[in-house]
Formats: structure tokens, sequence, C-alpha cells
């Protein structure tokens, strides 16, 4: 261990043991009419209900308190306040998860999540089906490190579980809410709760949620970046006599908007000049000062999303029985520009179309006595997922390319634009510059898992208890592979008039020399041209868990956990006959969770060291003439620190404060264009946080007013040449990408006397920071076009609810 990891952990660990003889109490001033304690929050990590200051994991909730505060919409809009989860949600059906530095960074179906993302304890699944808006949450439950025994496959990083609302039979609810906002910014959404009878109630809710986009095309003037789409729930919940009930609900979500705009950021000389060849990095424009121009043709990004869940909950003598069944089911579309031209011969557009349909059912038993708690049960799960990647050009774009790579055998070093020359000379009217191009991968997922697990708490003493939980899985995969030659219609037609008239013997130019593909070239395609290829694996895997923890008294617990996690082996969907095993990650914490209840303060800080093995992860090389997508293999290592605080300093005036450090390096890799990174840095940040205070002035008969204050920081990614490579950082003085990062949200509301009526302005960014956070290279080498993706600037606006 380095001497500045050995330095953390005995710093943390002598904070630990000072923290627990008691020897820091903050000092707060005390009122008599203050409560004695915190709001508690009981939450559902290990499968069942605990206080969250009980419960021994790395842990951070996120209320509906703070999803109303941030004005979220989905889970993009919170990873800023909950340090060490990032979520890429600039594209809604192709997100991207990293929890303490792990992630997938391949977007293909036959590879699966490290993050697990589950709605009321049911696996959300892949890709486009899991960015979903939120409808009716609760709260929502962010556990840290792996979750391999207690959630599954796919949470080799962690998992996040969203809680909704159940419904009640209590009393019929009304709420409606309304949000205006620069951009053009509309979005509006409604819930009635409505009990139907004495045991069972119904409870519906709404959204629609529609923004201009904030960029512009300087050329047309058409908005870009838009938001467009609508969701609802509608949930019935009833009773079957005093011990059984029954839960019913189902989602509905249709997304219909442009896909996300690409500022190009390569200087172009005047049309029909051609970018210089290789692309000096140097030279790299910044995206948020140079306009914005975009030619995308069948520029979309659409989604229709159904889900239906039943749970049925049955108490015994003995304990309870849960049995959960869920169908989910999405297609999704996102067609966008790569290279941020408007000019044809530079166009290259990429399309991603999924259809997925899941099957999930748990059987779960949970019982207790005086001695231990326990949890045990069955899941299958059954997935069945289609693909089609797709590369769209021009003929004009893809004889830029042939004349880039000189692979033209004519004397302008152009194929299609020579014979255009040829054809206008001989008064031929006959172009085959202008026609549409398309290479395309198709791949198909049929997958079966299932997994037998239990989980006991044994209270050794009452101060000391002592958890051991195993999980089985046996994942089953049957993948394919079918990429079919070049498409181009058009063009075909314009050869075959051509072959009519003896163009081609006449030219001395074959027309075979017309038909090949520049997108998926790698030795494996160009073999299997046409030809459907399939294969079938099954992995299997143990993910045990111990814990102790030890309760020093009523407010102050720690515990050290040794868990493993895992990811599902797989297949690279652009790479045919490839093959990955299960990855794993082992991981130590130890930690303590302490509540002063007289100042009304708790916090939680843990130290943990996790080893990520058999990491797999596809990535684009640029290191060859036409970039491909190559698989990666790599191990990780990563020492770490959490903190959380909350402290309600007074009736009016509470602070909240969560930390995260990570040093993550790898272990052993050489990527595939032969960059040695072991020991260097993962392209991670030391530090991120995010801390928030807000203040509740009383206004008597006339409500209340609330202003809540919010930062978050992320720290500056540290480079090395893989990250370099993959243009995370440092590329250019022009754009500091992996700069560190920040943003404030303001908010003031007003609520009425009986909470019926609500008013509140609100601006996130308040600062209006915006970041490079996503370059497209795939042009790069070949065209000599690079397109960026920027993040939000500063939006604001005024938010009307009403609830009855």
């Amino acid at each position: 261990m380095s001497l500045r990891k050995h330095r953390l952990v005995v710093a943390t660990g002598t904070a630990i043991a000072a923290l627990c003889g008691g020897a820091f109490l903050p000092a707060a001033a005390q009122t008599p009419d203050q409560p004695k304690e915190l709001d508690k929050i009981t939450v559902t990590a290990q499968s069942r209900e605990q206080e969250l200051q009980d419960v021994p994991i790395a842990l951070q909730v996120v209320t509906d308190q703070l999803i109303d505060e941030v004005a979220a919409q989905d889970l993009g809009d919170l990873d800023s306040f909950v340090p060490g989860l990032v979520v890429d949600s600039q594209q809604p059906t192709q997100p991207g998860f990293q929890l303490r530095g792990i992630s997938t960074d391949d977007f293909g179906i036959g590879t699966d999540p490290a993050v697990g993302v589950y709605v009321d304890g049911v696996y959300a699944g892949r890709g486009g089906g899991v960015l979903l808006p939120f409808t009716d949450v609760e709260r929502i439950e962010v556990l840290k490190g792996p979750q391999g025994t207690l959630f599954g496959r796919n949470t080799a990083a962690g998992a996040i579980s969203i809680v909704t609302r159940k419904p009640s039979t209590a009393a019929t609810e009304v709420a409606a809410k309304l949000r205006v906002g620069n951009h053009g910014k509309q979005y509006v959404d409604g819930m009635l709760n409505l009990p139907v009878s004495e045991n069972s109630a119904l409870r519906f809710n709404a959204l629609i949620n529609h923004a201009d986009g904030w960029i512009q095309d300087a050329q047309t003037g058409r908005d870009l970046n838009p938001e467009n789409n609508w969701a609802t729930r509608a949930a019935f919940k009833t009773r079957l006599g005093e011990r059984t009930s029954v839960l019913l609900s189902w989602d509905h979500e249709s997304l219909d908007q442009l896909g996300q705009a690409t500022t190009g950021i390569v200087a172009l000389p005047p049309a029909p000049g051609l970018p210089a060849l290789p692309v000096d990095e140097s030279a790299y424009l910044d995206p948020r000062k140079v306009p914005t121009f975009s030619d995308a043709e069948g520029n979309e990004e659409s989604r229709r999303f159904d889900g239906v869940t039943l749970i049925l909950d049955h108490g015994t003598d003995w304990g309870g029985f849960t049995s959960t069944t869920s169908w989910r089911d999405y297609d999704s579309l996102n067609r966008v520009e790569e290279d941020g031209t408007n000019r044809r011969y530079l166009y290259v557009d990429s399309t991603n179309t999924e259809s997925n349909r899941s099957f999930y059912q748990e059987f779960k038993f949970a019982g207790s006595t005086d001695k231990i708690d326990w949890v045990a049960g069955a899941s299958y799960f059954d997935e069945r997922a289609r693909q089609t990647s797709e590369v769209n050009a021009m003929t004009d774009s893809v004889d830029t390319i042939v004349h880039n790579l000189g692979l033209a055998p004519t004397p302008t070093g152009y194929l299609f634009g020579y014979v255009d020359q040829q054809l206008g000379a001989l008064g031929i009217p006959i172009s085959l510059l202008g026609h549409r191009w398309n290479e395309k991968f198709n791949n198909t997922l049929d997958t079966r898992a299932y997994a037998v697990f239990g989980d006991v708490i044994w209270h050794a003493t009452d101060k000391l208890n002592l958890t051991v939980g195993l999980r089985y899985t046996r994942d089953e995969k049957k993948f394919s592979w079918l990429n079919t030659p070049r498409s181009a219609p058009e063009l075909d037609a314009a050869l075959d008039q051509l072959d009519a008239l003896g163009f081609f013997d006449l030219a001395g130019i074959p027309r075979e020399f017309f038909v090949f593909d520049v997108a998926f070239i790698d030795p494996p395609a160009l073999m299997n041209k046409g030809v459907l290829r399939r294969t079938s694996d099954s992995w299997t895997d143990f993910s045990p868990r111990f814990v102790v923890d030890y309760h020093f008294d009523d407010d102050t617990m720690v515990f050290a956990s040794l868990a493993k996690g895992y990811k599902a082996g797989g297949f690279n969907s652009l790479q045919i006959g490839s093959s990955f095993e299960n990855e794993d990650v082992w991981n130590f914490e130890t930690g303590i969770k302490k509540v002063f209840p007289d100042q009304r303060l708790q916090f939680n800080a843990s130290v943990y060291y996790y080893v990520y093995d058999n990491r797999q992860a596809v990535r684009l090389d640029n290191s060859t003439d036409i970039p491909r997508f190559v698989i990666d293999t790599s191990d990780l290592e990563a020492y770490g620190l959490d903190f959380d605080l909350r402290w309600q300093v007074s009736d009016a005036f509470g602070l909240d404060f969560n930390a995260g450090f990570i040093d993550s390096t790898y272990k052993n890799y050489v990527t595939s264009d032969g960059i040695d990174a072991s020991g260097d840095p993962t392209g991670l940040p030391y530090w991120s946080f995010a801390g928030g205070a807000h203040y509740r002035w009383d206004l008597g008969g006339r409500g209340d007013l609330r202003a809540s204050l919010r930062h978050a920081y992320r720290g500056k990614v540290r480079c090395s040449d893989e990250s370099r490579s993959q243009n995370r950082c440092g590329v250019s003085p022009a754009l500091d990408l992996g700069e560190a990062q920040n943003r404030t949200d303001l908010r003031l509301a007003w609520t009425s006397p009986q909470g019926r009526w609500g008013l509140a302005a609100y601006a996130n960014n308040l600062f209006d920071h915006q970041y490079v956070n996503a370059l497209g290279t795939y042009g790069k080498t070949v065209l000599g076009t690079v397109g960026a993706r920027v993040s939000e600037p500063r939006t604001f606006g005024l938010e009307f609810s009403a609830r009855y």
C-alpha cells in the first residue's frame, strides 16, 4: 500500500475511533421547542425494512424533497448530487451508468450493465429501457459497492433502487404540477389517488414534458436538443383478507424527439475543401463558442415503453412471502449525426435500433426471531433482445474516405466523383454521387438467468450482528451476428444503368470496384459478410457476503464487510465470434454510522478497497486507417472513501453534505493499440462532493417560504495515455476535457398554510457552467471531422402546484 493510501486508511480509522468515543460533539443551540431527533429514513436496501442508520452498507438516499429541489426528471438530473455516481443521460435511449468508477462502456445488447437499476424491486434491464422519467417516486436508494448477494447479477458496481408511492385507502388525493421555463420548457404532471373500497385503492399518474432545445442550427435556425415525451403510471392495490395484499402497476412512456446535436470542432476550409489529415488535435475549436451545423437525415430519438408488475404479499406466523412478477417491453431508435458539419461530402451518422422484451419472476421468503432475521428466495429472468447498429453516409462522403485513404485507381484519387466527371464529359445524365450509403450489423440475444439466494443476520449479542449471504446464479445466453454487405439501392440502380450501356468495359474499371464496405471491415466481419453466425454460452456465479456490525450504543454503529458482485458474461455485438467471461468485483469495506440526537446530526463514513477482475469494454480504435470497435480486457483496483452528513441545525435551517474519494488504477492492462496502462489512473477524479442548505420561514397564516441552495463538484479527471487516447481528457488547449465540474442550483418555494397551493422559482446550473462531455471521433482518421457534445446550460423557470 502506498504511503498516501496508508495515511488515508489510518486517518479514517483514527477519526472513527475518536467519534466512537464521543470525542467530537458539534455545538448546536438548542431551543425548548426543538424536536429531539432527526427524521428517520426507512430503507429496504437489505430486502427488509430497516432504519437507514442500521444498514451496514454505504448507502445514499435521494428523497422526494431533493428531486423537487433540483427539478429532476430522471436519474441523469441527480448524479451530480450523489458523489461516485455518474449517469450519461444525454441520449435517454443509450444511457451509461458509473458507480465508484465501475461502468460498462459497451452499448451493445451482448453486454450487461455493471450498475443494476431496480424499480420497486424489479430489475429494469439494459440500455434503452433503463433511463425513464420519474413518475410518483418516493425515494431512491443508491447502494455503493457490489450487491451480488442481495440484488443479483449486474450489480458489480452497486445498485440503484427506485421506490414509488403506493395507492392509499386513507383518502382521495389530487395533485398537479405545472413547470414553465426558458428554452420553451413546458412540464405538467398530475396524480389521482382514489380509494375504491375499504381495502382497495387506485393511483394514477401522468406527465407531459416538452422543451424546444438550447442549440440552434446556424444555417436553418432549427432548434436542436429538444425534449418531447409523455408518461403515465397506474397502480391498483387491494387486500385479500387480513394477511394478503396485491399490488398491480402499469407504466408507459412515449419519447419522440430529435437526437442529440453534434458541433464540429475542426476548422474547415471553404467548400469543397477537405480538412487536413491527420487532424491537429491542438487546433480543436471550442464547441461552446462556435456555431452548430446539422444536416442529419432521419434525425430521431424515440422510444415506446410498457411495463406491468404484480406484487403479492402474504403474511404468516413465521414471517412473510412475496411474489414479484414483471413484464417489460420497449422499442427504441437513436439516429444522430457524427461529423458535426452540413457538408454532404463529410457526412456520417450512426443509428441504433433496439427491441427488448423481458419477464422476471421472484419468490421471496422472510422472517425473524429474537436471534435472526432471514431472507431467502429464487428468481427467474427471461429476455429477448434485438439490435441493429448502422453507419449511414453519402456516396460523396464515401468518396472522400476513398480519396483520403488513397484507394481509388484514378488520376484524381476519387472514385465516384471521377466517374461523374467522365459521364458529364460524355453527356450521360447519370451520377454516382448524392446517393445514400448504409452498413448494418444485426444482433439477437436470448437470455435466461436463474438464481437462488439467502441472507441471514444473526444477532449474536445485543450489540453484535453477524451477516452471511450467498446467491447462486446461472446465466444462459444465445447470440447471433449478421453483418450484411453495404446497402446503396440508388447507387446500384445507377451502376446497373451504366453496366447496360457498357460503360465499365469502355472505362476499364470493373463494376465490382464500386461494391465495398468502409465501416465494419475487421477480418471476422469481412469473412462473414451476409452470413448469419450463432453461438451460445452459459456462466455460473456464487456471490457471497460477510458483514459484522457492532453497536456501541443506540446512536453509534461500526461495520466491516466483504462482498462480491459480478456482471454476467456476454458477447461483443460488433465483433463476430467474440465472447467474454463473468466480471467479478471483490470489495472490502469498513465504516461508521453515528447519530447525535440532541444536536440532530448524523453522519456516515466508510473506506473501501476493491479489485475488479476481467473488466470487458468496447473501445473505438483509431490507430488503424479506418476506425474499428475492439474488445479490451483489464483488471482494476481502487481505494476510496465515502462520507455523508445530515444536520438539522434548527427547525428552520438544515444542512447536508456528501463526499467521495477514489484512487482507481489499472492492474494489468495493455490496450489493443499497444499502450501499457498498468498502474495508470483509469480516468477518474480523486474527489467529488455535493452539499445543500435550506431555510424555512414561517409566514403564519400566509403559509411558509423555503429557500434551498445546492452545489455539486466533480474533480478533474486524472489523465493517462489510455484516457487521452479515448478523448476523455487533455487533447487540446481549447478543450479542457476532463476539467473539474461545478453545478449550483437555487430554488425558492412558497406553500400555502394547508399545503394545498405552491409557487416556486428555480434556477439550475445557476452560474451557467457548460462542459464538453463527449467527442465523436468516428470520422477523425477518414474524413478529418470530429464532433463534440456539450452539457446543458443554465435553466430557470416557475413552478405552480396544487394538492387536495
